[in-house]
């Protein structure tokens, strides 16, 4: 089971507020402040996710092939995390909608943060 995800950025203050006002969107509050200058978000006993500065002090870089999705309740929740992130500055990488078939129930949206971090949105629609 995971429990956490992390990324890096290189623009931190801009990244947290990013990630106040999105993962607010969907109930995710900031946990703490990170040694790094970045912040974690969730609560204890549940997943949490962070941005953070590298560990080695170096630049930040996207993983190629890396992508963190963040569950929300149905489809009209997805549209509007997607929606937010782009409201946000992110940038689209796969609007709301079926994966697998159009009789899938799987549902997901992807986009990057400032960074350029690959996440999205998922859903089963029932």
């Amino acid at each position: 089971m995971l429990n956490y995800a992390t990324i890096g950025s290189n623009r931190l203050d801009e990244a947290k507020a990013y990630y106040d006002a999105l993962l607010g969107s969907i109930g995710m509050k900031p946990f703490f402040e990170h040694p790094s200058g970045g912040r974690i978000y969730g609560q204890f006993g549940k997943s949490a996710f962070g941005v953070l500065g590298a560990f080695d002090g170096g630049e930040a870089s996207v993983g190629n092939g890396v992508t963190i999705g963040f569950e929300v309740p149905d489809a009209n929740a997805l549209a509007a995390f997607h929606a937010k992130a782009l409201e946000l500055g992110g940038t689209d990488e796969g609007a709301p909608g079926p994966r697998g078939g159009d009789k899938s129930p799987f549902h997901f949206a992807y986009f990057r943060d400032l960074d350029g971090n690959k996440l999205c949105g998922y859903c089963v629609v029932k």
